[in-house]
């Protein structure tokens, strides 16, 4: 018989809590609490797509002041998104596997450190490093936003936080450029990659002295070391939903791509090309800051369904348009269906992740998006020369217009 004390009670007590698993981290705060810190989440990132930006303006202009060619830029410009669809499914694991504040930390500082090099070695051979740096850095960092936008929100303020999440990139999308262009006119280059690289700076020194929270590791992902991106695909709701996102990103991908030569033949100056795509910009903005409203009222289906839809109609309007001002209409109009689209993107692709792998989805949309980013142009110009824009154009309308019809039925 052993004599029973509370002093061996309690003795008992803490030897048998260090045997228990450890409890799961905490979430994040409550209430307002909890609305504050997913907002400086979404600061810090666009901080540093905000330099992203920038630092590809500034990169592309110094190329050509150097010498380069236009086929050298675009090399630049290819390479910012080649090596994000090599890794980016590599960096969605390494998500689920570690939390979302390493990937961040370690997104910040390649974009930190490809901003800065143009600074110490101002040449042309540099900038290849500059791309792949800003690159790979802003793909880990977007994975990590996107991870924790979701992990942060509960399955009925999805849409409206990625909502809020696309709204701040639509801002950075503005203000990086912006930053480029002045420092550029009133301080060169490398005042404009210096300036640019206070931005990352910013973001790295927040979050390795401030008290933001980001999502832990997920206790689901040990669960899956033998995976693989075909078992994503082979989910059905997850192979409808990245058929989507890769036929939106076919729609922007080709508005991009083509304004500016549009314009060009059409005779508008470059002011009216730059007010084009302002327009599309502009209309991100609006539509996302309206997402709100909008999510309350339809489901995300419905809202990408709609998307669809309107930019293939937008698209076989567009080749009837010889004047800037009907451009613009268009472009805004365009603008409007693909700013909606990505926020309910998003939150299906959380709704629908398997457990523990919601990082390594968002990796797998990463490669996909970057893969178009490489390969679209390329099939585009190559179709424009061989049928004229017309036929892009309307080919593009019907894919978006199927795409509608099956997400429809869906």
């Amino acid at each position: 018989m052993i004599l029973q004390t509370p002093g061996t009670a309690v003795f008992r007590a803490r030897a048998d809590s260090r045997k228990m698993p450890a409890a799961a981290p905490p979430g994040p705060p409550d209430g307002r609490d909890s609305r504050v810190n997913l907002l400086l989440i979404i600061g810090l990132s666009v901080l540093c797509h905000a330099a992203f930006n920038g630092v590809r303006v500034t990169m592309s202009l110094f190329a050509l002041a150097q010498g380069g060619s236009p086929f050298i830029v675009g090399l630049l410009m290819a390479l910012t998104a080649a090596l994000p669809m090599l890794f980016g499914v590599a960096a969605g694991r390494w998500t689920d596997r570690v939390g979302s504040r390493k990937p961040m930390l370690l997104g910040a500082a390649l974009v930190f450190a490809g901003s800065l090099l143009p600074v110490a070695l101002p040449a042309l051979p540099t900038l290849f490093l500059t791309a792949a740096f800003i690159g790979t850095g802003m793909m880990a960092t977007q994975v990590a936003l996107q991870n924790a936008v979701g992990a942060f929100s509960a399955a009925g303020e999805r849409a409206q936080n990625f909502s809020q999440m696309a709204l701040g990139m639509s801002i950075s999308t503005f203000t990086g450029p912006l930053i480029a262009g002045f420092a550029i006119d009133h301080g060169g280059f490398r005042v404009s990659f210096a300036l640019l690289a206070a931005l990352p700076l910013a973001t790295l020194l927040v979050l390795w002295f401030g008290t933001v929270r980001l999502p832990p590791p997920s206790p689901h992902a040990d669960r899956h070391t033998d995976r693989n991106i075909f078992d994503l695909l082979g989910t059905r709701e997850l192979r409808r939903v990245f058929a989507a996102s890769c036929l939106l990103a076919m729609g922007w991908d080709l508005h991009t791509f083509f304004i500016p030569i549009l314009g060009t033949h059409l005779g508008l100056s470059a002011s009216q090309i730059g007010a084009i795509l302002s327009a599309f910009a502009l209309a991100t903005f609006v539509i996302r800051a309206a997402m709100r409203w909008i999510s309350r009222r339809l489901t995300e289906w419905q809202v990408l369904t709609s998307a669809m839809f309107l930019a293939g109609a937008t698209y076989i309007v567009f080749p009837f348009a010889d004047r800037a001002w009907q451009l613009t209409c268009l472009s805004f109009t365009l603008g409007l269906g693909l700013g909606a689209a990505q926020p309910m993107v998003m939150a299906l692709m959380h709704h629908i992740a398997p457990e523990g792998r919601a990082g390594e989805v968002l990796g797998l949309r990463t490669t996909l998006m970057n893969s178009s980013q490489v390969a679209l142009p390329l099939v585009f110009g190559a179709a424009s020369a061989a049928l004229g824009m017309t036929a892009v154009f309307w080919s593009v309308a019907m894919c978006l217009g199927a795409g509608g019809y099956f997400t429809r039925r869906r």
